[in-house]
C-alpha cells in the first residue's frame, strides 16, 4: 500500500470520479423517469442503475475494492439469495399461487 501525498492526491482522484459517477447516475435516473417506460422496463432501469450505484459505493466509500476474495465469495451469495428474494414475489403472483386481495 502507497503513503505519502502522492497516494493521498490519488485516492483523492479516485473519491472524486466515484462521486462524479454517483452524481451522473443520478441524473439518469431522474431522466428516465421522463421517459414513461412500461413498469417493467422501468423496474428493469432502475435495479441496473441503482445496483451500479450501490457497488460503487460499497466498493470505494466501504473499502470493499481492497479485500481479500474470500469477501468477494460471501458478497456473491448474498446477490444471490437476494436476486431470488426479487424474484419470488414476481414468481407467486405470475403463477397464480396468491389470491389476490381487492
Amino acid at each position: 500500500m502507497e503513503h505519502g501525498a502522492e497516494a493521498i492526491k490519488k485516492q483523492v482522484r479516485v473519491y472524486i470520479a466515484v462521486f462524479a459517477a454517483l452524481g451522473t447516475l443520478t441524473v439518469v435516473t431522474v431522466a428516465v423517469s421522463y421517459l414513461h417506460l412500461p413498469f417493467h422496463q422501468a423496474l428493469a432501469v432502475a435495479l441496473f442503475v441503482a445496483t451500479i450505484k450501490g457497488s460503487l459505493v460499497a466498493a470505494y466509500f466501504m473499502h470493499l475494492v481492497s479485500e481479500k476474495k474470500i469477501i468477494y465469495a460471501i458478497l456473491i451469495l448474498t446477490v444471490v439469495f437476494t436476486l431470488f428474494l426479487f424474484y419470488l414475489p414476481l414468481w407467486t403472483v405470475g403463477s397464480g399461487l396468491v389470491a389476490h386481495v381487492s
